[in-house]
């Protein structure tokens, strides 16, 4: 007959075996902390030419994909908070990329656009995803099942909307 105790000392026993649950490096959150501070510094050099920082670069992508929008859409699609996007804007519009206006609607909202000078920045900034994925040495497929992982680790991990 098994007691309470032995059934803690052999789960016991089967930690000290096993993975240390505790190394850093069995950590998920350790290893996407590091894997993002890596990616992120192959894209200093290639952003730097442009004039962008990293997150002003994807303030860019979401503008280019969809001009005009809602300082607030552009948070959301970028999951940040309004008051991290507020200084990313201020620099790209002092940089002549963007332009913010009060939407004529609704006073209460602040619409984002390019200025000719950021839609003609897309054009030098087409190829730095070849560039990254070169870098990185790793087969697109690899990449592409990556990023999937990490969507699904992202929904994972997100809030569930409450009933």
């Amino acid at each position: 007959m098994t007691t309470s105790a032995g059934t803690a000392d052999a789960h016991h026993d089967d930690l000290v075996d096993g993975p240390d649950l505790l190394a850093l490096e069995n950590q998920v959150c350790f290893a996407l902390v590091v894997a993002s501070r890596s990616v992120l510094s192959l894209y200093r050099p290639v952003l730097e030419p442009l004039g962008l920082t990293h997150p002003q670069y994807l303030v860019m992508l979401a503008l280019w994909s969809q001009d005009g929008r809602s300082a607030g859409g552009l948070a959301s699609a970028l999951a940040l908070e309004p008051a991290t996007l507020s200084p990313l804007l201020k620099r790209l519009e002092t940089a002549g990329l963007i332009t913010r206006r009060r939407s004529p609607a609704d006073e209460r909202v602040l619409l984002v656009s390019l200025t000719e000078t950021g839609r003609d920045l897309r054009r030098q900034a087409e190829a730095i995803p070849q560039q990254i994925v070169a870098r990185l040495g790793m087969a697109t497929d690899e990449l592409e099942s990556l990023r999937s992982l990490l969507h699904a680790v992202t929904a994972a991990a997100s809030p569930s909307p409450t009933l």
